[in-house]
C-alpha cells in the first residue's frame, strides 16, 4: 500500500453502512469530506468504539511510539507483525477503522514512469480498513503524537499485479466486531489473519497522473482514463 487514498463522502454515509444504531458522537462535522487525494500525515474521520458509544474523530495518519521519535512515523503496520512486536505494543488493543473511498497504487510501466491505479470496492460501497492507533477518549484528552497506522497484508489474486501489499479491509460485521471492545485481542489477530475481504470483492483503473501532486483535490482525480 502506497499511501494515497481518498475519503469524500460524508461521515453519515459511512456510519449507516456499518448499521450501528447507537448514538453517534460525530467530532468530524455532517459535511462531504471531500479528501480525493489524502497523503500521510494527513488527519484523516477515523472510527472507534467505547462502551456502546460510536465515535468519529480527525486523526493523524501515522503513529510511532515516544522511544522512537528518531524515525518517520509509520502509516502501515504488518499483520504479520502487529500482534507481537514491540513497535506497536502499546496501541495494539486501541482499534479503529478508517473508512475510506478507495485507495491508490503506482505500478511501475518500465519507460522510467509510473501509472497510478484506484482501487475500491466493486460495488463502490465504503472500504472499512482496519486501523490501531492512539486518539482521545473519555477517560484520556488528545495529545500531540495521536496518530494511527493502517494494518496491512500480502496482495493475492489480481490485486497482486498492482501492488504486492493491501489494506486489510472488514465487511461490515466484521468491523462492527473489530470495533467492539468486548471483542479480545486473540479474537482480533485471527480476524486480520483470516477474514479480510478477498481480491474479488474489489475492482481497480488507472487514474491520471495528476494524482501524483497531493496539492490536487478534486473528483477528475478518481475518474478513469484510457
Amino acid at each position: 500500500m502506497c499511501g494515497r487514498l481518498s475519503q469524500y463522502r460524508g461521515i453519515h454515509d459511512f456510519v449507516a453502512a456499518l448499521s450501528i444504531p447507537d448514538a453517534l458522537i460525530n467530532h468530524v462535522g455532517d459535511a462531504p469530506l471531500a479528501r480525493y487525494n489524502a497523503a500521510p500525515t494527513t488527519a484523516l474521520a477515523v472510527l472507534h468504539q467505547h462502551g456502546a458509544h460510536l465515535q468519529t474523530d480527525n486523526l493523524r495518519w501515522g503513529w510511532r511510539p515516544h522511544w522512537a521519535m528518531d524515525r518517520p512515523a509509520p502509516i502501515n503496520a504488518r499483520v504479520e507483525k502487529v500482534a507481537h512486536g514491540a513497535f506497536f505494543r502499546a496501541i495494539w488493543r486501541h482499534r479503529l477503522i478508517v473508512p475510506v473511498d478507495n485507495w491508490f497504487e503506482w505500478v511501475d510501466t518500465g519507460e522510467k514512469t509510473r501509472q497510478p491505479w484506484l482501487i475500491r470496492r466493486a460495488d463502490q460501497s465504503p472500504v472499512f480498513c482496519a486501523a490501531i492507533g492512539q486518539f482521545p477518549t473519555a477517560e484520556s484528552a488528545a495529545r500531540d503524537d495521536d496518530g494511527f497506522v493502517i494494518i496491512t497484508a500480502e496482495a493475492v489474486g489480481g490485486l497482486l499485479d498492482v501492488h504486492d501489499r493491501r489494506p486489510v479491509v472488514f465487511r461490515p460485521e466484521l468491523a462492527r466486531e473489530w470495533l467492539d471492545p468486548a471483542t479480545s485481542t486473540e479474537r482480533a489477530e485471527q480476524m486480520l489473519l483470516f477474514e479480510g475481504e478477498g481480491s474479488e470483492h474489489f475492482a481497480w483503473h488507472r487514474v491520471g497522473k495528476a494524482v501524483g501532486n497531493v496539492r490536487n483535490q478534486n473528483a477528475e482525480l478518481i475518474q478513469p482514463v484510457e
